[in-house]
């Protein structure tokens, strides 16, 4: 895909370029984003540069809902469990932390950290997990995700529970999470690239979709016929069909589906919001 960037917003009023002029100061975020852009033209920044600009500015009006692991796709323990019965399902999943839940996965009541799992099952592995769990971050579905991470760096906290309205856990969200939406995914040793979650449902209704999903893959998974020799992705799809780069907030309604972009940058989209309509 071309490096080339279309302009974020329609073109200036010989008025608007006057006014810019006799401030030389930007005066919204897509003033901004264009001043950057005719920067990096310039070859004043280069494209990873503006990239990470772009997804801190982004960072700064995103939610936390936007971007965390929905309840039903977290991986839990059992605050009852021995430290033994729960080491295999550590290995597999192959985490740092987890939330530990009383009953249900509504209910998150601590977190196990793995190092903390290391040392006490050698001293007993007759202990429960809620003998050895630390406390847990708790944050709403609406905090913004520039909050978030100010407040992980003072606190320490690596993972936060969300809830919702009514208290309840909706998901989780982790450091990386956030910043991976500033420097893009970050890939660790237990990365598996053959099982990668490219869909989050939400609801019975509403899905968020990494923008690199196969457009088989989806197709497959929602029951569609989109695919064509023209895209391979998701991401790719929503490009063709609008003839030019989306940008965040930006919908587009094909049949019951409605897209709607979350989070994109001058080069490409990131993450995908889908909703199936009535």
């Amino acid at each position: 895909m071309s490096d080339d960037y279309p302009p974020s917003t329609p073109q200036k009023s010989w008025l608007e370029k006057i006014s810019h002029l006799l401030t030389g100061e930007p005066q919204d975020l897509d003033d901004l984003l264009e001043l950057l852009r005719e920067a990096k033209a310039r070859s004043l920044l280069d494209t990873d540069a503006l990239s990470m600009i772009e997804g801190v500015l982004q960072v700064s009006q995103m939610r936390v809902r936007d971007i965390m692991i929905p309840r039903v796709q977290m991986i839990v323990l059992p605050k009852e469990a021995t430290l033994e019965a729960i080491l295999p399902l550590v290995i597999e999943s192959g985490h740092s932390r987890y939330p530990v839940i009383d009953g249900d996965k509504s209910k998150v009541i601590g977190v196990l950290l793995t190092k903390d799992l290391l040392v006490k099952i050698f001293e007993n592995k007759n202990l429960t997990v809620q003998e050895i769990m630390r406390s847990v971050s708790i944050v709403p579905e609406s905090k913004r995700l520039n909050v978030l991470l100010k407040e992980s760096r003072t606190n320490g906290n690596h993972m936060a529970v969300v809830v919702d309205e009514y208290g309840q856990a909706a998901g989780l969200v982790t450091i990386e999470d956030v910043l991976e939406q500033i420097v893009g995914d970050i890939e660790d040793e237990h990365d598996d690239h053959d099982d990668e979650n490219f869909v989050f449902q939400r609801s019975e209704n509403e899905f968020m979709l990494k923008a690199l999903m196969p457009i088989d893959e989806f197709d497959a998974y929602f029951k569609t016929e989109l695919a064509t020799d023209e895209y391979d992705t998701i991401g790719g799809f929503l490009v063709h069909e609008l003839e030019r780069m989306p940008q965040k907030g930006e919908s587009l309604t094909v049949d019951n589906l409605k897209f709607e972009v979350i989070k994109a940058d001058s080069r490409r989209v990131h993450l995908i919001k889908l909703k199936r309509l009535s």
